[in-house]
Order: C-alpha cells, then structure tokens, then sequence
C-alpha cells in the first residue's frame, strides 16, 4: 500500500503571470495528486499537495524549474500531516 504525503511549497521567483498555476496544475494531474496552486502577495506561489509519496516527490522535483515561462529562484517545502488536505482533485486559483 501507498504511503500518503501532503506537503506546503512555496515557490519563489518570476511565476506570477506566466502560466505557473496552470502548468502546476497539469503536473499534479497527471501525477494523480490533490490540492491547489494559489497566487500570493509577495509574488510567489503556494502549492498544496497530497498523494502518494512518490508522486509527492516528483512534484517537488518539478517545482524547483516549473515550466519554460517561469523562472524559480527557490522553493521552500513544509511537510503537513497525511491526509491534512481536505481535497479531492487539484485546482489552480
């Protein structure tokens, strides 16, 4: 059986305005991960993810480039309990 990991990503950078949410949003569909990417005031972008802990992973590994229209500096990852998120699909607003 999978193990569960829900993690909070915030992601530092040129990714407000470029399409981050959205490709955020593709990735975690088609790594079959719950949660959401929402825009913050600073510029950056939370991520809240949940899932198998492997795809979780893949996630994270994705996140620290984004895609080819943002530019990330950095990411800072904080693991939530399992199961923390309360969501059954991914949604970017």
């Amino acid at each position: 059986m999978s193990q569960i990991r829900s993690v909070r990503v915030q992601v530092y950078g040129i990714v407000q305005g470029v399409g981050f949410r959205y490709f955020t949003q593709q990735e975690a569909h088609r790594l079959g991960l719950q949660g959401r990417a929402t825009n913050l005031s600073d510029g950056s972008v939370e991520v809240l993810a949940q899932g198998d802990a492997q795809s979780v992973e893949k996630l994270i590994h994705w996140l620290k480039s984004g895609p080819r229209t943002a530019s990330v500096d950095y990411i800072e990852v904080t693991e939530l309990a399992a199961g923390a998120l309360n969501a059954t699909s991914f949604r970017a607003y």
